[in-house]
């Protein structure tokens, strides 16, 4: 059974299509890749998965379960939004973080405010607050932010912001973990840094969907690369195909900007 599956999803602003009929599957343990030029709708498609935006129309289905169907109005009320993003997990590629708050605090945050909503917190709250603790500092080790914990954002590089976002991102252990163009606020040396960490999660089967301008790297570390252009799913397939033998005119027109550049 598919993990994901995302059915005939259209969305509009202001009577303006910015996806058309959008339809695809993802695997456990899958990388799917997005690529496609700016305005393709990459981010409107993520935001709707996250339930940042309410789709016109379309199915989003995560383990079986039915997250949204547009057909059906109970599926889309305001109380039961937060329990559904708990499926996913977002990375911005303008981090988010919390400027009042530390990279370990960052990290927690999402956890503690869930926590507060168990019945038993306050009798056991000092020791769900260390196991949210724990978990976090672990997160920020496996970002190569051991020394980094107690710094505030702006005590750290972009990269090392990209890294907190993903620890965080991680924090709720999400379904699936999703990227929207993580490293394009990044220089090169930092860009190095986070497609390292995506690459290191890449390889612990982690579910990932990554919009990314990086196409080397969307090459190297997808099972499944989709090209979007103008709000359509314009090609889709293995990267072996997709990145070397295009069948659309429009995708090998877009690649070969990126093989000039």
């Amino acid at each position: 059974m598919a993990i994901l599956e995302v059915e005939h999803i259209c969305k509009s602003f202001n009577h303006t299509e910015i996806l058309k009929d959008i339809s695809f599957s993802l695997e456990k343990g899958q990388v799917l890749s997005i690529i496609g030029s700016s305005g393709s709708g990459k981010t409107t498609l993520l935001r709707c998965l996250n339930f940042l935006e309410h789709p016109d129309r379309g199915v989003i289905r995560v383990n079986g379960e039915t997250l949204l169907d547009t057909e059906n109005p109970s599926t889309w009320q305001e109380s039961s939004i937060r329990k559904k993003r708990l499926h996913f997990g977002l990375v911005f590629q303008s981090f988010n973080l919390f400027p009042q708050y530390t990279a370990l605090e960052n990290v927690m945050l999402a956890k503690e405010l869930l926590a507060k909503e168990q019945p038993d917190y306050k009798k056991r709250k000092k020791e769900i607050h260390e196991e949210i603790r724990v978990h976090a500092q672990e997160l920020l080790r496996q970002m190569g932010l051991e020394n980094r914990m107690g710094n505030y954002p702006h005590q750290l590089s972009g990269g090392q912001c990209q890294r907190v976002a993903i620890a965080r991102a991680l924090a709720l252990q999400p379904d699936i973990l999703c990227f929207d163009e993580p490293t394009s606020a990044l220089d090169p040396e930092l860009t190095g840094e986070v497609l390292k960490v995506i690459r290191e999660l890449a390889d612990k089967n982690t579910t990932m969907i990554i919009v990314t301008h990086e196409m080397s790297f969307a090459r190297d570390v997808a099972s499944e690369v989709i090209f979007m252009d103008d709000g359509y799913i314009l090609e889709q397939g293995d990267p072996h195909q997709v990145f070397e033998h295009p069948k659309e005119e429009r995708t090998r027109q877009f690649l070969s900007h990126f093989t000039q550049g």
